[in-house]
């Protein structure tokens, strides 16, 4: 490391050269950078991400096959590698499946992505790979598995590979970082590298659940070292459980790293993202989100340094969205043609005509493809099933987790709920009396209470005694209507299930506004209908709370 280097000026540098404990080390330091720029890595004269690099077409075709299996990311669970087959392919993408999990939490992704591997990466680079749904520990063998599956490992040479150097030089494992929360991305979180793959960095919020986690590049503008928020003026959002006087320790006794200054690389002009160079008005295919088996005609309508905000043509503005410009997800105009992908064109006058001869879902221009469930079911013609319906549009996480199965705890709530909890008096209200309606022995101390509720709950509704959640999930459509028919005055209402096809995991997904407003049933049958659910999943979650206990 030459001495110039770590001689160059930054304002605020001297704080961050203070004494930290040594288990905590700061992100490298401008030094680091500068050193990687004097190797050639790294070209001032050149932008680190010009729009050309993933707004390109693909180079070669995609070879992999259906059946093929791989190791790959869990886009739900950022540090797992897991298990994967390859369950569809349309052009230069394809659809994986969790070996030993429902067809439900299915992903697609490129044929050139970098969160999937060839079969034996994991043990190579030592990393844990999550074995399919009923292996123990230690029990899985890819040469075994494979031979008893009678399946193909999909060859190497499909898999993305790099030509430049693939370790980001100067990071390194359990370096501390200020980072942005996708999630909320007003957010500037306290945060950790917890792997490193290539030329990319695991970046971890501390103390919070890894559904927050994300892969970025070194250079990402998502990322400050150390110092940055104090130097900057910027909130710095610190661990849930940390002591109010994190911030105030942090910077008194600053993360000191062996190369240097660590602001330096991030302030330093030659270190800053450059803009994406998309702009408003241009023209995109897109991967729509809510339904990611289709590619759209979009436009975008908006835009800041890192992001571009997308517009489906033909479509409401309220299902506008934002989207990394660097995302998988954005391609130019003719990808789709290119790569022998499916285009949804925008929608127009024959999208009217199919709604008003009643061939398609009731949401206008939906025409009935993919399922709010995800992949289990290719199609819908409901407003029950469909990604687009008002019901379902800002819904997230309508699957329970796939590794745990449990209700969401705590950790998993929005960092800007928990951190800056804005009280609203009505949604307050509104809850206090669902729950004194509905569960009032809950209201006040569930884990004590729950017994009390269930009791007095199965003398007025005795037909969902000895039944949870967990039963209930498995239950076919004419299971569901045999249960409606037989609850007090909803004999008539049961077929209203059978024509929407609301099967046992569609039906624990029903709220009271659902079954009133989508379903349309009176409020009487409604209530006993939707408390039903609810003491469904009261008795589920308090055998878990017993075996938690229990352990």
């Amino acid at each position: 490391m030459s001495s110039e280097a770590e001689a160059l000026p930054c304002e605020g540098a001297e704080a961050l050269a203070q004494t930290f404990p040594r288990e905590a080390v700061a992100a490298p330091s401008l030094a680091v950078f500068k050193a990687r720029l004097d190797t050639g890595e790294l070209n001032p004269n050149v932008s680190f991400f010009p729009p050309s690099q993933y707004q390109s077409f693909p180079q070669g075709r995609n070879g992999f096959k259906v059946g093929m299996k791989l190791e790959g990311l869990d886009p739900e669970h950022p540090s797992r590698f897991c298990v994967l087959t390859v369950a569809e392919v349309q052009g230069y993408r394809m659809r994986l499946h969790f070996d030993g999990y429902p067809e439900c939490y299915d992903f697609w992704v490129n044929a050139d992505s970098s969160d999937i591997h060839p079969v034996g990466w994991c043990e190579k680079t030592s990393h844990k790979l999550l074995p399919p749904k009923g292996f123990k520990e230690g029990e899985f063998t890819w040469a075994s598995y494979l031979k008893n599956c009678k399946a193909q490992a999909a060859p190497k040479s499909l898999f993305k590979s790099l030509s430049t150097p693939v370790t980001p030089s100067g990071f390194r494992l359990g370096m501390k970082l200020e980072a942005v929360d996708k999630k909320n991305p007003s957010l500037m979180c306290v945060a950790t590298i917890t792997d490193m793959v290539d030329n990319r960095l695991l970046v971890h919020f501390d103390n919070w659940d890894e559904s927050y986690d994300y892969w970025c590049e070194a250079s990402s503008p998502y990322i400050r070292p150390v110092g940055y928020c104090q130097e900057t003026g910027t909130p710095l959002t610190t661990p849930p459980v940390v002591d109010q006087n994190f911030i105030s320790t942090l910077h008194s006794e600053q993360v000191r790293s062996s190369e240097g200054p660590a602001l330096a690389f991030c302030l330093h002009p030659l270190f800053q993202r450059p803009a994406h160079g998309f702009q408003v008005n241009m023209k995109l295919e897109t991967v729509d989100r809510r339904n990611p088996i289709l590619i759209r005609v979009a436009t975008i309508v908006d835009k800041d340094d890192h992001r571009i905000k997308i517009h489906f043509d033909g479509w409401d503005h309220h299902y506008d969205f934002w989207v990394d410009a660097d995302s998988p997800d954005v391609h130019p105009v003719g990808w789709c043609a290119k790569t022998g992908h499916a285009l949804q064109v925008p929608l127009g006058k024959v999208d009217d005509l199919i709604s008003f001869l009643g061939q398609a879902c009731p949401t206008p221009g939906c025409h009935g493809i993919g399922h709010v469930r995800g992949p289990r079911y290719g199609t819908h013609y409901t407003l029950v099933g469909c990604p687009y319906s008002d019901v379902n549009l800002n819904r997230e996480n309508l699957l329970q987790d796939r590794l745990s199965g449990e209700r969401p705890s705590p950790s998993s709530t929005s960092l800007c709920l928990v951190l800056f909890p804005f009280p609203d008096p009505d949604l307050d209200l509104q809850q206090a009396l669902h729950q004194s309606i509905f569960m009032p022995s809950l209201a006040s101390n569930p884990t004590h209470r729950l017994h009390l509720c269930w009791e007095k709950h199965c003398k007025l509704l005795p037909e969902v005694s000895g039944l949870t959640a967990k039963h209930v999930a498995k239950w076919t459509v004419e299971e569901v209507v045999s249960f409606i028919q037989r609850l007090p005055g909803c004999k008539e209402q049961a077929s209203v299930f059978r024509e929407e096809q609301i099967d046992g995991e569609a039906f624990l997904l029903l709220n009271q506004s659902d079954i009133v407003k989508i379903l349309s049933i009176k409020l009487g049958p409604a209530l006993k209908i939707y408390n039903s659910i609810l003491m469904f999943k009261s008795l589920h979650f308090q055998e878990e709370d017993i075996i938690i206990f229990c352990n």
